[in-house]
């Protein structure tokens, strides 16, 4: 686990390490070249999980659970909101269900943490906890990606899954998502793509999201314009900021008390 400089969270924990590139949304993913970078300072995690593609850096699908790292929330006594597997994805088909079970069972004698679990993969997920979970931890946030209208569907599968809190994060957001139905959804992130190959967000794209948020009661957080500013003018991520609509958008969902 380690500190972060996320937005919307405050410690990440990577029981995982690997992934696999399932949409467009995967394309410019930071964790593939911190796995590379990684590896190279000899962390044996993350020694084998990428590939070389042109000039890129991309997962080669090889998936790695670490059981060392599973009682690192144990050892934290300050209450954190703690994004699970920032460098991987808990529901990829090849984390094994009694290694997810493993995961559930530390969130479960952690209440004192809030954990946020994102996934790409939001089928497996609504599955697996409808069936193998019998109880609905009040400190387990799920949620799932969605890029573009063409992955609007994850929504549908997050909505099966019983959570106490169910977020959405529209980032990188590369395209609309059309008026996209928001129910049983607390939270909604939105952010653009940052780094030299960024794909440009639009305004317009944010105020779908926007409008759509304040029909459902969805909290609404906007995280960066990223590389490709509101002018649509390419600068840094800091340079391009955070204000949308004349100020910061930091809503959090109503979360139950942390124990």
């Amino acid at each position: 686990m380690a500190e972060t400089q996320i937005e919307w969270t405050d410690a990440t924990w990577n029981p995982v390490a690997g992934c696999s590139i399932v949409s467009a949304g995967c394309t410019n993913c930071y964790a593939m070249e911190m796995a590379k970078r990684l590896q190279a300072m000899s962390v044996p995690k993350y020694k084998g999980l990428t590939r070389r593609s042109g000039k890129r850096t991309v997962w080669n699908g090889v998936v790695r659970e670490d059981a060392t790292a599973l009682e690192i929330p144990l050892r934290w006594r300050k209450p954190r909101k703690i994004f699970v597997n920032s460098m991987s994805d808990l529901f990829h088909d090849r984390v094994s269900e009694a290694f997810i079970l493993k995961v559930w069972d530390v969130m479960a004698r952690t209440p004192h943490h809030h954990y946020q679990i994102l996934s790409k993969r939001p089928e497996r997920m609504g599955k697996f906890v409808g069936s193998k979970i019998r109880k609905v931890l009040p400190n387990v946030w799920l949620g799932t990606s969605v890029e573009n209208a063409g992955v609007v569907h994850r929504i549908d599968h997050l909505r099966s899954a019983p959570a106490a809190i169910r977020f959405i994060s529209f980032e990188p957001l590369i395209g609309s998502v059309g008026p996209v139905n928001l129910r049983g959804i607390d939270w909604a992130i939105v952010g653009g793509e940052s780094g030299k190959s960024a794909r440009p967000i639009r305004e317009e794209w944010i105020d779908e999201i926007f409008d759509r948020c304040a029909v459902h009661n969805t909290a609404f957080f906007f995280k960066q314009w990223g590389t490709w500013g509101k002018d649509n003018k390419r600068r840094s991520k800091k340079a391009n900021g955070r204000i949308y609509r004349d100020q910061v958008w930091d809503q959090m969902p109503l979360a139950a008390p942390l124990s």
